[in-house]
């Protein structure tokens, strides 16, 4: 068992019972976990009309990360110890079956839940103006009539969930929520915020800043690779495997970047991408190329600037990439 000692107290994971337990301490956590720019609607509620086609999914949230396009995503809670295919991967079937066959009963949902609270009007409200809608009626139209997408929230994202989300055509998102509680009864949690890594947290003269970042932008991704890898894997086999990306990013990435860790602390290749695969476990993927690798720049780390060392693979765009002379004109 995992044990967490921190000044206040030592805390050991939580075995939650129930998913309505979870999802309790899922939303209190909405905001973190979800980021400023998205919405989440806690609803409960039917839809769809036939024995089949009837669901009732744990929420729905509307992304407004991408500047080009709002986004929406229906929710599942659940924990680990259910079944994953009865109550994940059917329950899946069936959101997908009724957001598809009932367009107009989902919005009418939305609206009617979204006006229960003036705080979540107000903030999908605000947001209207970016995208050159009418309003909250002509928005919810459009995502509704969007591509149907899912976000599933669970306490242990096993190499089985993985495996069972893989099989679907539609991009689902994946959000793991460990609880540890305190011995006075209080929690803290570990997740990784949804996007995160479509966001760049950066130092400018001394203070962590937030750049948003506009993902609808992004069609090259960049990752960090030790030379044995690099000259084995990205070169040698034309592919690079285990990387972590988010499944709504990778219909548009068509490039991928080599950069390569100190000592040359550069980036110093790119490919064309063929597709995008899952890889054996983990919610990981294998990018397979085009063709061989081709020679960029080098484009170097600069000592000391705003863009650190590459510890993960992060997004840009092949324009910024191509007249890129630092890490930092990158990203």
């Amino acid at each position: 068992m995992t044990v967490l000692v921190t000044t206040h107290g030592i805390y050991k994971i939580h075995q939650f019972d129930t998913e309505k337990e979870f999802e309790s301490h899922v939303i209190a956590q909405a905001a973190t976990i979800f980021g400023d720019r998205c919405v989440y609607v806690d609803c409960k509620r039917r839809i769809g009309k036939g024995a089949i086609k009837m669901s009732i999914p744990d929420g729905y949230l509307l992304d407004f990360t991408i500047r080009l396009a709002p986004r929406l995503f229906v929710v599942e809670t659940e924990i680990a110890s259910h079944d994953l295919f009865q109550h994940i991967g059917v329950q899946l079937l069936q959101f997908a079956h009724s957001f598809t066959g009932s367009p107009r009963e989902v919005k009418q949902i939305l609206f009617e839940e979204i006006f229960r609270e003036d705080k979540v009007r107000s903030a999908c409200e605000s947001h209207i103006p970016e995208y050159g809608l009418r309003n909250l009626d002509n928005m919810l139209d459009y995502l509704v009539h969007d591509q149907f997408r899912a976000l599933v929230i669970v306490d242990d994202a096993s190499d089985e969930l993985y495996k069972v989300v893989n099989n679907f055509r539609f991009p689902i998102e994946i959000i793991q929520v460990t609880a540890y509680q305190g011995e006075k009864g209080d929690f803290i949690y570990r997740f990784k915020p949804l996007f995160e890594d479509v966001t760049a947290a950066v130092e400018s003269l001394g203070k962590l800043e937030k750049r948003l970042v506009d993902p609808s932008e992004f069609d090259t991704i960049v990752v960090p690779a030790r030379e044995e890898g690099f000259k084995e894997t990205f070169l040698g086999e034309n592919r690079w495997y285990e990387i972590r990306i988010n499944a709504s990013m990778i219909p548009q990435i068509k490039c991928i970047a080599a950069y390569q860790v100190a000592p040359t602390s550069a980036i110093t290749h790119w490919a064309q991408v063929r597709n995008i695969e899952p890889w054996e476990m983990g919610g990981k993927y294998v990018v397979n190329f085009l063709g061989k690798a081709k020679e960029i720049g080098p484009i170097q780390l600069v000592p000391k600037s705003r863009v650190k060392a590459l510890q993960n693979s992060r997004y840009t765009s092949f324009e910024r990439l191509q007249n890129a002379k630092t890490l930092d004109d990158v990203f």
